[in-house]
């Protein structure tokens, strides 16, 4: 999602840079309001009150009806049709709220899914080969990157790996695999830098023994970089799911809140 840069970045990408935590606070809160306005003025509130209030007297009558299964049953069916005509009502506003929240998603992914790469940090890159491929390949560096492995690595299982440091900007690493009669040759851009953006992870090749090269990030986690700060190498679990928790389950966690609370600010049903 390249193309929003130009419009979130310059709000944005400072907080990021500070706190990907509040960041995401931030954005969540932005995203449930923004759904939460449009599902209040393009459904119909009366009828949704209407259908929230039957929900919960088939709810009250089922409970009375433990001993009769059979008419439970039947005040179950009743409800469910209800429940249909609700998300019928709700449907509307989910159409035209989708996109609109896909393309922030796309953009938070290609900016909280990893830690950057620093300037000076040591990173490696991975590459694939087609099935069939065997004996070495090569890795060529621009100016500015060093070579921390031996440049020719062997390929094993299909894959080989490289140990590097790069200065701040662009670099461009050329995989090279083949005999001096047929070489092929892939190339990978990597991004240095202490803002958190960075390259897409994988990049994908057709009708090439090499099949991708993938940068070996690290995982962002924003509740250790609030606590601990970059780099510091300390995990935060929830115990009882032993969870790390990434940025997409900090925003359906805190999504779910917002949402709860605005509903409830605005009348919402």
């Amino acid at each position: 999602m390249a193309f929003l840069d130009p419009i979130f970045n310059p709000v944005l990408l400072p907080l990021l840079n500070k706190s990907p935590f509040l960041g995401i606070v931030v954005l969540a809160f932005i995203i449930s309001l923004l759904i939460t306005i449009v599902y209040k003025y393009f459904t119909n509130q009366e009828e949704m009150k209407r259908l929230k209030e039957q929900q919960k007297e088939f709810q009250q009558r089922m409970k009375g009806l433990k001993s009769n299964p059979d008419e439970m049953m039947s005040v179950q069916k009743e409800a469910m049709k209800a429940n249909m005509e609700y998300m019928k009502h709700s449907f509307k506003a989910t159409l035209i709220t989708m996109l609109p929240v896909l393309i922030i998603f796309g953009w938070m992914t290609a900016h909280l899914a990893y830690e950057p790469i620093y300037p000076g940090e040591k990173y490696s890159i991975t590459a694939q080969f087609a099935p069939g491929v065997s004996g070495e390949a090569e890795l060529l560096v621009d100016e500015g990157t060093t070579l921390l492995s031996e440049a020719q690595q062997k390929i094993e299982g299909a894959h080989a790996s490289w140990q590097l440091q790069s200065q701040s900007g662009e670099h461009f690493l050329t995989v090279r695999v083949g005999t001096e009669d047929k070489k092929q040759e892939q190339i990978k851009k990597v991004l240095i830098t202490k803002e958190l953006t960075y390259e897409p992870q994988i990049s994908n090749f057709q009708d090439s023994d090499i099949l991708n090269i993938r940068i070996n990030y690290n995982k962002l986690h924003p509740l250790e970089q609030l606590i601990f700060g970059w780099k510091s190498g300390n995990k935060i679990y929830i115990p009882l799911f032993d969870w790390e928790p990434g940025w997409l389950g900090l925003y359906i966690i805190l999504s779910v809140i917002f949402s709860m609370g605005l509903r409830k600010a605005l009348s919402i049903y």
